[in-house]
């Protein structure tokens, strides 16, 4: 049976394991607010940017259309983006998405691929350093902030890699926010571009578009910038989801806490009563006794 001294100290530490998950829960939800707005302003964008596409790409076929939009016509050949967080203490936030990431990277060396694997974030590196590390063709960390820079150069290398020969399809997995409780792991094919086909084309009402210059050298020049803006929102969903999933993490930890230090509280306190009703049966045997 532990001591007074001992239960004291478990019931200190304790508080102040509380205030700290306090206050990061306080702070992930200050956070939440900014990065949720983000994440759901850069939606529209992405999907106008896919919504232009998808109608330049119904005039384009043959020889002529861009490798990025109909693919180099084998699959053989797979880059998995895995974006996550650089930290933790938000429960299985990144857990999800790096299992998701790794049935599919099962799922396709099955099928006969060669997988390479890009992490985007520290947590993704970790978690798949052990089974896949001889697959690693690079890192980026994620950083305190998604920006168009960060974007653009994990872009610039996916681009390097696919404009080498080095991959025919390129995947990227990133967890979606839904709401404050639900954040959805999601896979997305950005090469070749999956929005072109998906989105609904741009209702012209009737009227007839020349562009200028033609329909494959815009989508020269909006395929590449496309896969920029399909990165930086999967980092902006990622943003907003970790922070939830951090609020949550720490208001569960914030309350596992108060039950455990009640639960210590009655302890001591039976304990001290123990010890007292003891000290009072000597000191009354003791009376009578003389």
């Amino acid at each position: 049976m532990p001591s007074l001294k001992d239960l004291r100290n478990r019931i200190s530490s304790l508080e102040a394991t509380q205030k700290i998950t306090k206050a990061m829960q306080m702070v992930a939800a200050a956070k939440l607010r900014r990065s949720q707005e983000a994440a759901q302003n850069a939606r529209p964008y992405a999907a106008r940017m896919a919504a232009v596409i998808a109608n330049l790409a119904s005039g384009v076929s043959g020889e002529g259309a861009p490798k990025l939009l109909v693919g180099t016509g084998s699959d053989r050949r797979e880059l998995v983006v895995v974006a996550t967080a650089d930290r933790g203490l938000a429960g299985g936030f990144n857990s999800s998405i790096v299992r998701a990431a790794r049935e599919h990277i099962a799922a396709s060396i099955a099928r006969g691929r060669q997988v390479s694997v890009l992490p985007v974030g520290r947590k993704a590196r970790d978690q798949l350093r052990r089974p896949y590390q001889p697959q690693f063709v690079g890192f980026y960390e994620a950083g305190g902030a998604p920006s168009l820079e960060r974007a653009q150069e994990i872009a610039q290398f996916i681009l390097e890699r696919f404009e080498a020969g080095e991959a025919d399809v390129v995947t990227l997995f990133f967890s979606r926010f839904r709401s404050v409780v639900s954040q959805v792991p999601t896979s997305q094919q950005i090469i070749p571009a999956q929005s072109a086909n998906a989105a609904p084309a741009i209702d012209l009402k009737g009227a007839a578009y020349e562009y200028e210059p033609d329909e494959e050298t815009i989508l020269a020049t909006l395929l590449p910038r496309n896969i920029t803006v399909q990165i930086l929102a999967a980092m902006l969903e990622n943003q907003a989801g970790f922070f939830a999933a951090q609020m949550a993490a720490m208001d569960n930890a914030t309350r596992n806490a108060g039950d455990l230090i009640a639960s210590l509280t009655l302890q001591k306190n039976r304990i001290r009563q123990a010890q007292i009703t003891k000290e009072l049966i000597e000191i009354i045997s003791g009376a009578e006794a003389l």
